[in-house]
């Protein structure tokens, strides 16, 4: 039943000019930042730096497409996870939605995998772009996936924390501001506590945990990290329309 909400999820993006603006939009900057990448690339080795200070061509270009896709992400999932509850809320169609035959749970994780899936898309045209550097280099691949599980935990996380907020209010935009403000003080936040980076405040930073993974290197901490986020706001979500069901 959970495949049912996950097509339909997926159905609804690609039948909305929206769905389609985005996934153009993106491709379009992540193209372009792979295109400059590979030309700063050959200017800069080309001379301009000692040989022990060049760096490979995956990891010069990684930075450029990966390094940008964080930024890029925290505008577009806001954009997508804005009227996943909320718009059926408004639409009065969640009372529909609960008297299918589909569990609470059900309903919140294909929602969620449903619009991660439709991001995966993205991801996985970012992985084939860079990769297509080894037709005519060697590329890191381990480099590559790296980047590719960060991203791909990050966007995770981006929209749990977006469908939950989808689920406190009836207006679409008002729960794309919150997300967009909510996902942005996240990012940041080791930032702002720089002079103690050991804090806890310091460690709920997403920005702090993706990094790691950005460089090449996988922790089981961040790992771990990123699993907990999704599944908390998951379950907030999942106990936030319980008791609206309860309600009635």
């Amino acid at each position: 039943m959970i495949f049912n909400i996950v097509r339909k999820e997926l159905k609804s993006l690609f039948s909305s000019p929206m769905g389609w603006v985005i996934l153009a939009l993106l491709q379009f900057v992540f193209g372009t930042f792979f295109l400059i990448g590979v030309d700063q690339y050959f200017q800069t080795m080309s001379g301009a730096m000692r040989p022990e200070q060049r760096i490979g061509i995956t990891a010069f270009v990684g930075q450029n497409v990966f390094g940008i896709a964080s930024f890029v992400m925290l505008f577009a999932v806001p954009l997508l996870s804005m009227r996943l509850i909320s718009e059926e809320r408004r639409q009065q169609t969640l009372t529909f939605l609960f008297s299918a035959p589909l569990s609470i749970t059900e309903i919140v994780i294909g929602k969620f995998l449903g619009l991660v899936g439709f991001l995966s898309i993205i991801i996985v045209f970012m992985a084939a772009m860079v990769s297509s550097m080894n037709l005519w280099t060697n590329v890191d691949f381990g480099y590559i996936l790296s980047n590719v599980l960060g991203l791909w935990l990050l966007v995770a996380s981006f929209s749990a924390l977006g469908i939950y907020v989808s689920s406190l209010t009836h207006q679409p935009v008002v729960a794309g501001i919150i997300t967009f403000v909510a996902l942005f003080a996240l990012l940041i936040l080791d930032h702002f506590l720089a002079g103690d980076p050991t804090s806890t405040m310091a460690y709920l930073s997403l920005m702090r945990h993706f990094e790691p993974f950005s460089r090449g290197l996988l922790d089981t901490r961040d790992f771990a990290y990123f699993i907990l986020f999704i599944i908390t706001f998951l379950t907030l979500t999942i106990r936030r329309l319980d008791a609206d069901r309860l309600r009635g």
